[in-house]
């Protein structure tokens, strides 16, 4: 806090420190300036930007056919995190020697890998073999936000004209309303 000081002084100061003169407040009287790095300041706000937003990853669960069901579990536990993180997840199967010719044992594992994780993860990638490998990835249904707030910030004029929408119809997968019922009655009497 130098206070106030001519515009000539100020960038005199800031040449002399090898920084820049920022004009931090223009509309206020007088305006308010900064003697700072202004590429550096940009940089640091454009990193703040970046650690905002949760960038999607996707993590990767390795099995075998012969994984014993302990072992199974412990797994979809830590793919269930990753999920409920945010993450996607792509399971890996890997087949050795005669395992390879046994590929539906893998399907068999995947199909209920997905019925296990349904309701936090939709099958993004289904099962596919390449090799002696075989990957599906499962997706997040609903993506967790870094603050914990999963709802966007849309509110303004336009929202407060239209009804909210019921929270039954927010869920995914769920069938739309019914619309109109057809009377019921001898349809034989209707024209085609």
């Amino acid at each position: 806090m130098i206070g106030i000081v001519p515009t000539d002084e100020a960038l005199r100061m800031a040449r002399d420190s090898g920084l820049d003169l920022v004009e931090v407040s223009p509309n206020e009287r007088p305006p308010v300036c900064r003697i700072m790095d202004y590429g550096k300041h940009k940089y640091d706000q454009s990193k703040k930007l970046k650690q905002k937003h949760h960038e999607q990853r996707i993590k990767e669960v390795r099995l075998r056919p012969k994984t014993d069901p302990h072992d199974k579990e412990i797994k979809l536990k830590r793919a269930r995190t990753f999920l409920e993180h945010g993450d996607r997840v792509q399971f890996t199967m890997l087949f050795r020697g005669r395992e390879r010719f046994h590929k539906e044992l893998g399907l068999d594992i995947f199909d209920e890998i997905v019925k296990e994780l349904e309701e936090i993860a939709k099958l993004d990638r289904p099962a596919k073999a390449l090799g002696r490998r075989m990957t599906m990835v499962l997706a997040p249904i609903k993506a967790a936000s870094p603050q914990g707030k999963s709802q966007p910030k849309a509110k303004g004029s336009s929202q407060s004209k239209t009804p909210k929408p019921s929270v039954a119809s927010n869920q995914p997968n769920q069938p739309p309303p019914p619309q109109a019922v057809e009377p019921s009655g001898d349809r034989s009497s209707q024209p085609d």
